[in-house]
């Protein structure tokens, strides 16, 4: 079995999914008392996401790279960023560390293409809807989807809802509701599913909240690490 090596904490509330479902995976698969190996860096989010709204993703990319590098000394044979926000620095983490790095997208763009959606909507925060190089450009670019990300007061709410609730551990149903209607407008625009591309919206927006398939980041990328540590 192959050591994970996570870099979470963004927030914390999202990286214990990601924790429960690799081990619980990792003990479907193997049986008995099993669980993943696994190497953490757990991040204060406050000051990731200070840096988000500063702009400054070249500081955000060095605190990353330098994690990283602990955790390759500490046993990591993969890298894994449990955010979809923080894969924009992405490319520069797969530069400066000799270990693979599972992108979130590659399993994403595995999941749309093997339902033949070729058009999908997008919700996260504001970074992930609005700087291409998260995820869109990727999907665009190795899968051939294209992406629809909702309008400017569809996206203000989505990123509201993710830092003010989310990530601070309050699962409002009226937020829900709101999630519920953003998804709607993007259907009636042509969207063929929509990616929960934030790894907290999982844990508010339900599959029975849409009327299209709803693919959810977290999920596909946890069981990819499961695929790759096992393989």
């Amino acid at each position: 079995m192959k050591t994970i090596g996570m870099l979470g904490g963004m927030s914390w509330e999202s990286t214990t999914v990601y924790y429960q479902l690799v081990n619980r995976e990792a003990q479907r698969r193997l049986k008995g008392v099993h669980s993943a190996k696994i190497v953490m860096h757990s991040f204060d989010f406050d000051v990731i996401a200070a840096l988000q709204t500063a702009d400054r993703w070249d500081e955000i990319a060095g605190l990353l790279i330098e994690a990283a590098r602990g955790l390759a000394r500490a046993g990591a044979d993969f890298l894994m960023i449990c955010c979809n926000t923080q894969h924009l620095v992405a490319g520069e983490i797969a530069r400066e560390i000799p270990l693979p790095l599972l992108h979130i997208a590659d399993p994403l763009g595995d999941s749309i293409a093997s339902k033949g959606i070729g058009r999908a909507g997008l919700i996260g925060t504001r970074y992930t809807m609005e700087k291409g190089g998260v995820i869109a450009d990727r999907l665009r670019e190795k899968f051939g989807i294209e992406i629809l990300t909702p309008d400017a007061d569809d996206r203000a709410e989505t990123h509201r809802i993710v830092f003010d609730e989310l990530a601070r551990g309050q699962f409002l149903d009226s937020s829900r509701a709101a999630l519920t209607e953003i998804m709607q407008r993007l259907v009636a625009r042509g969207a063929q599913g929509v990616i929960l591309g934030c790894t907290e919206l999982p844990m508010l927006a339900r599959p029975e909240d849409a009327a299209v398939p709803l693919f959810d980041t977290t999920a596909l990328h946890a069981m990819a690490a499961v695929d790759l540590a096992l393989a």
